[in-house]
């Protein structure tokens, strides 16, 4: 079961000044579309919120799975590919540490996997879609 909205920090997440030592040259980029998005989720992931930059992924669609959580079903965004180059996903991309991508996976959870994406900007940037 995956709890979206817990209150605790993931565990192991470095400080801001222990991420400022970062070089660019080793971020990751990470294409969000749903609650990755949310500053208060980023706050409890990451341990602070990410600033992005709008970009888009052509031939995917947003769809919702359901996902039981101690307080219920929920429903969450999922990208879908089409192939249809008139299918839009609008969303945001951070540059994150590679461990920032491993806290993003343990968030996500076994409901989503991560896959590279081409963004409309050219940009290579990981993102989440539905485990099948």
């Amino acid at each position: 079961m995956k709890n979206r909205e817990s209150s605790a920090a993931i565990p192991n997440a470095k400080t801001n000044k222990e991420r400022s030592i970062i070089k660019p040259e080793q971020m990751e980029k990470l294409f969000a579309y749903g609650t990755l998005k949310d500053k208060d989720i980023q706050e409890n992931i990451f341990g602070r919120s990410l600033k992005g930059v709008p970009d888009k992924l052509v031939g995917f669609v947003i769809n919702y799975i359901e996902i039981e959580e101690e307080f219920g079903i929920e429903k969450y965004p999922i990208i879908v590919a089409t192939e249809n180059p008139d299918d839009i996903v609008t969303g945001l991309v951070y540059d994150i540490s590679e461990e920032d991508v491993h806290l993003a996976d343990t968030y996500e959870g076994l409901h989503y996997k991560r896959i590279e994406v081409t963004l409309e900007s050219l940009q290579t940037a990981w993102a989440y879609i539905v485990t099948n």
